[in-house]
């Protein structure tokens, strides 16, 4: 009989996860609870996905603002420093632009705008045009900025980043001038010591200063080695990271492909059947009312096993009873496009039937599903359970 139902995305419990903890351990433990909690039952090609947070948690991968500090001096030497293009997010980067400005006698802080680069906004498009400010040729000082647009609120969060950003900065002894500009090579008439806040830009604006001659690192350039006994992250160093309290930092994960294998490996002598896992940050998908781009890890999933790799590779449904089988209905209908699905074969990437079809990585797919599904507050689901992802039309 043909299964009934599709694609189902599960939050599963599990119990509060500590550093040092094996984490490998309690997500096997949880799935199989839940399952025989609920009564459902795993099968081949389920995908058992971890929140990234737990897993760095687990590692242990923490720094203080200190150690950013300590970082930061080290390779810019303590005095003037650019930072350009960082995100506005109390939780995402207000705590490591502490450490950077600890490390500094003074901030040449360079806002993009009207949005960052994830869609918060500073202004609205609409103010811009009612000012007639082109934010591709002008550069802004604070004073202008304030003169034209004054205050302005986070739609959502209700905070003036341009104050809290200087707030800040200032609390450490540090000072601060505010410019704002969408182009990296500006904060040039500045200075020449710059840290690139940038997420999925980086490597291009790196690369632009490096041309003009700037000393420039990356936010995935700093705290890629221990400071001390410190947390690090040798491939995404801050970026990724997250407030855990106001003096420390938890960063993205480090390599975790041992634990997605051995928890792979293990579901498979516990049941006998073969699963995906994963681990996943923040989804890739777009709010449509505040415009703001969720990704703000430099990756959807920093480590799966080898079924995730790819895009999905499917036909679509409509296309072929709009066009293919336009003269078809009812039980025929179903068995021409059932036969379709199972001849299908190679790549379809181009091809008609594919039309309109997801061209995007699985595990950014994924991801993006266990993102919504687990939340970001007290629902207490650091783990995701998707059954169906991989049947189509023809499972039975």
């Amino acid at each position: 009989m043909t299964r009934r139902i599709g694609t189902v995305s599960m939050g599963i419990r599990c119990p509060i996860v500590r550093e040092g903890d094996n984490l490998a351990d309690i997500v096997v433990n949880s799935v199989l609870e839940a399952a025989e909690s609920e009564g459902f039952k795993l099968r081949d090609r389920d995908v058992i996905a971890i929140t990234e947070s737990v897993v760095a948690r687990s590692q242990g991968n923490y720094i203080s603002v200190d150690d950013i500090a300590a970082d930061v001096r080290n390779k810019l030497g303590g005095d003037t420093v650019g930072v350009i293009f960082p995100i506005l997010s109390r939780n995402r980067f207000a705590i490591c632009l502490r450490g950077i400005a600890k490390g500094c006698r003074k901030i040449v802080l360079m806002l993009s705008y009207p949005r960052d680069e994830v869609g918060n906004q500073l202004l609205t498009e609409d103010q811009l045009d009612e000012k007639r400010i082109n934010p591709y040729s002008t550069v802004l000082s604070l004073e202008q900025y304030r003169e034209l647009f004054g205050e302005n609120r986070h739609p959502f969060t209700g905070v003036d980043y341009v104050q809290y950003y200087c707030d800040v900065i200032k609390e450490t002894g540090c000072d601060v001038e505010v410019v704002f500009a969408n182009h990296a090579t500006d904060i040039l008439k500045y200075t020449y010591n710059v840290i690139n806040c940038d997420i999925h830009t980086r490597k291009r604006t790196k690369r632009i200063l490096q041309e003009y001659g700037a000393n420039v690192y990356s936010m995935d350039d700093l705290n890629t080695a221990p400071v001390g006994d410190s947390g690090y992250n040798e491939k995404y160093g801050l970026l990724g990271s997250n407030k855990a309290n106001e003096d420390t930092v938890k960063l993205f994960p480090r390599d975790c492909t041992d634990l997605v294998e051995t928890i792979q490996q293990t579901i498979l002598e516990k049941t006998g059947k073969h699963v995906e896992v994963m681990v996943y940050g923040d989804g890739a998908f777009k709010d449509p009312v505040g415009k703001i781009w969720e990704l703000a890890d430099p990756v959807v999933s920093p480590a799966s096993t080898a079924g995730l790799q790819g895009t999905p590779n499917e036909l679509k449904l409509k296309y072929l009873a709009d066009n293919d089988f336009a003269d078809l209905s009812g039980e025929t209908l179903k068995k021409a496009i059932e036969e379709r699905i199972r001849a299908k074969d190679g790549s379809l990437v181009g091809k008609m039937e594919a039309e309109g079809t997801t061209p995007r990585q699985l595990t950014d797919l994924i991801g993006s599903l266990c993102d919504l599904t687990s939340g970001s507050g007290d629902k207490g689901t650091p783990v995701v359970l998707v059954q169906g992802y991989f049947d189509n039309f023809t499972t039975e």
